[in-house]
């Protein structure tokens, strides 16, 4: 698929209700100068993280939204518009991730490759909970080898607009899959050890659905998929049934959701007669760790999510996770 194909189809995806902007005619294509790095945008920072790791030496990366930063309800700032305009090409993560950003996006698509990693996956990877009326949910990174398929999206459309590097790309691409299929079986590992009645995960919203697939949890969240849902007593007063009922011991919260729910959880279960703890660590959702720290990567990312997890619901995982590189 050319790149300028993609980006009408990505225009078209993430904003349905403008006619227009799937039909704007597009520019030839356009490749990069091959002595200059590639000037990248990207807005979330698992994206980033890919786009860094194919890209190599040949990619300078911007990213918009850093740690702490809900993907949900971020808007883009006349900084973001910049970084965007000044850019050879833009990636994002999709599926409405980054909703509020789409009229920008949809804008940006009619003059450079925007290229939505998530929105060219098989359906066959993707989750559509009910409730959601014919929506994806977003958090695809959430499994690991299901986010290991936008590897070759990303190598894709690099060697497009600079093909002399494309058999770089395609290395760093097939030495990535390698380490995140490797990150994968530690997962599966980890979380098997969890007593199979205890393997019950519930935290800030719904970001973990994936995670509950790809790991084997049942997966439960206080919110819905998006941050802007709001959490009802009904809801919370449902947790609390289930956390009694089935005697959890843990539930967790999220780096870039408030706490106050959880808190509601803890108040609401001890009330009756049960308490639960809430994870000393939390959990990496909408957002990787600070910029810097192995938890400030992708792998990092989810390799203390597995870990931590595994711990916090008595399962057996190494407490500096999969490469010994957690900060515990």
């Amino acid at each position: 698929m050319s790149i300028w194909v993609l980006a009408a189809t990505v225009s078209g995806c993430i904003h349905s209700s403008d006619p227009d902007a799937s039909s704007q005619a597009k520019p030839d294509a356009v490749t990069v100068d091959p002595t200059e790095p590639i000037a990248v945008t990207t807005t979330v920072g698992m994206v980033a993280e890919l786009v860094r790791s194919v890209g190599g030496d040949r990619v300078e990366v911007t990213q918009i939204m850093g740690a702490g930063v809900d993907p949900h309800l971020y808007k883009a700032t006349r900084d973001d518009v910049l970084a965007m305009m000044n850019a050879d090409v833009i990636f994002y993560s999709g599926l409405m991730l980054e909703g509020k950003m789409t009229d920008t996006l949809v804008k940006m698509a009619r003059g450079k490759p925007v290229v939505g990693i998530t929105e060219v996956l098989d359906e066959t990877s993707l989750l559509e909970p009910a409730g959601l009326a014919g929506h994806y949910d977003p958090h695809v990174w959430m499994d690991v080898l299901a986010w290991s398929k936008c590897v070759d999206v990303i190598a894709d459309q690099l060697s497009v607009i600079d093909p002399p590097s494309e058999s770089g790309y395609r290395a760093r691409a097939e030495m990535l899959r390698e380490e995140l299929a490797t990150l994968d079986e530690y997962g599966k590992r980890v979380i098997a050890t969890i007593p199979a009645d205890s393997r019950i995960l519930v935290t800030s919203h719904d970001a973990f659905n994936y995670f509950g697939r790809a790991y084997g949890l049942e997966v439960m969240g206080v919110q819905g998929i998006s941050t802007e849902s709001e959490a009802g007593l009904q809801r919370i007063n449902e947790l609390v049934d289930l956390l009694v009922e089935k005697k959890v011991k843990s539930v967790f919260v999220e780096s870039s959701v408030p706490r106050k729910n959880i808190d509601s959880l803890v108040e609401g279960t001890r009330s009756r007669g049960h308490e639960i703890s809430v994870g000393d660590q939390e959990l990496y959702s909408d957002a990787m760790g600070k910029p810097g720290t192995y938890e400030g990567t992708y792998i990092g990312m989810l390799d203390h999510n597995l870990t931590v997890v595994a711990r916090g619901l008595g399962g057996e995982a190494p407490e500096h996770g999969f490469q010994g590189k957690l900060n515990q």
